[in-house]
């Protein structure tokens, strides 16, 4: 197949991002097919010298057709609202002088359906929609959409999307149900998950502790606890300060190690520092490329994903987990649904309390000096990693989405 790829986030082990894409696109052409992306630069390393307007590059075999368009994580809702309206509108015109014989568009924005919808439309070619976020039920849920016309328009051009595509790829069970309750065929609705890049996050342990002994010195022989992503609104990263000051009036022989950015982290900096905790059993570091990520999750002992009280986001697929579980690391979450139904059932880490801090450092603690339970997490972690959300089972679930799309008639 030829095969069009529409991602405003696309990036590689080297970006600070989600590769997900990136991963997917590569088996795809390995499996014989021809990957065209229509992207923007706002998480492609500074690796590569982009022009204004749109760039030509590519990578392992994958052609992209890049917008320079820059991007933060602390922009404003409006400043991305607007970014992501120009860049829908500009990778419109951007697509249509290419061809295929499908076009694969994967939120989020859901404004990533728009350039999808008007090829499919006029070139009559099947689209194949990815569901990464149910749009617009999460950002009404965190308040980030609250004026009733945008929520009506964006509940529509959901609707539209779903209703207009071949087929539908959704990155969780719930997100399929979300989908399939607007009157959606199930055997239209595919399940790929995020996944586990065992061949990136599979090493050894010797990684992890020469990346200690040139980074985290501060360790002094403690066990890591590391949360790896953003501090946005939905992360609720403030978590983190509660949870350090409690597990530290239990064990000094715990240290937290967050790294990453976001309009929320000047807010859980000061909020470490009132709480006693920032730069003894607590650090934050600057945002680094996935690479980077690879060796702090080999030093790590657990690995943590956060979200708000938000029920929306339980929903959500998320690659920290998936990451964790690749490197055999123990994972610990603060949310429910089904991640939290993934980690009880198969005993690969923990779930956390959100009020109970006490209760929640004395779990944790006990976890991380339990050796047989951490050994049996270790060992559910990376069987899970191989067996049940390796890459290339997602990739081939959307790939029978794609060729299904292209000779269902």
């Amino acid at each position: 197949m030829k095969i069009i790829y529409l991602h405003q986030y696309f990036a590689t082990p080297e970006s600070n991002a989600g590769t997900r894409s990136y991963e997917m696109a590569k088996r795809l052409v390995a499996n014989g097919h021809s990957v065209t992306f229509v992207t923007s630069s706002a998480f492609l390393s500074e690796n590569y010298s982009l022009q204004k307007g749109w760039n030509k590059i590519e990578i392992d075999g994958v052609s992209l057709n890049v917008l320079h368009l820059a991007y933060s994580n602390k922009d404003s809702f409006l400043k991305r609202i607007f970014k992501f309206i120009q860049f829908s509108y500009l990778s419109t015109i951007k697509a249509l002088t290419l061809q295929s014989d499908v076009i694969f568009a994967t939120s989020t924005p859901l404004t990533i359906a728009i350039p999808g919808l008007i090829y499919s439309k006029l070139k009559r070619v099947p689209l194949v929609f990815e569901v990464r976020d149910l749009w617009p039920e999460l950002p009404v849920a965190v308040g980030a959409i609250k004026n009733p016309f945008l929520i009506r328009l964006a509940t529509e051009l959901e609707k539209y999307t779903y209703k207009n595509s071949k087929r539908l790829v959704g990155l969780s069970p719930g997100m399929c149900d979300g989908i399939i309750k607007h009157g959606i065929n199930s055997d239209h609705v595919t399940l790929a998950t995020n996944s586990c890049d065992t061949a990136l996050f599979d090493v050894g342990k010797e990684i992890g502790q020469i990346y200690i002994e040139d980074n985290l010195k501060f360790l002094n022989g403690r066990k890591l606890v590391v949360y790896t992503g953003t501090f946005g609104l939905i992360n609720d990263v403030g978590y983190l300060p509660d949870l350090a000051k409690a597990v530290g009036s239990i064990s000094p022989e715990i240290c937290f190690v967050a790294v990453g950015d976001g309009m929320e982290k000047g807010k859980v900096i000061n909020k470490a520092r009132e709480l006693g905790v920032l730069d003894k059993n607590l650090y934050f570091l600057d945002p680094v490329p996935k690479i980077e990520i690879v060796k702090l999750l080999s030093a790590a002992n657990l690995s943590l994903s956060l979200f708000g009280p938000v029920k929306e986001m339980w929903h959500n697929s998320a690659n920290k987990l998936f990451d964790a579980l690749a490197s055999g690391t123990p994972i610990a979450i603060n949310y429910g649904g089904w991640q939290e139904d993934i980690i009880r059932e198969n005993k690969c880490g923990l779930v956390l309390d959100r009020k109970n801090h006490q209760e929640t450092a004395k779990l944790l603690v006990e976890f991380l000096m339990n050796d047989e339970e951490y050994s049996n997490a270790e060992f559910s972690s990376k069987d899970l990693a191989y067996n049940k959300f390796s890459r290339d089972i997602m990739a081939l679930r959307i790939e029978n989405a794609l060729l299904e799309a292209v000779y269902d008639e």
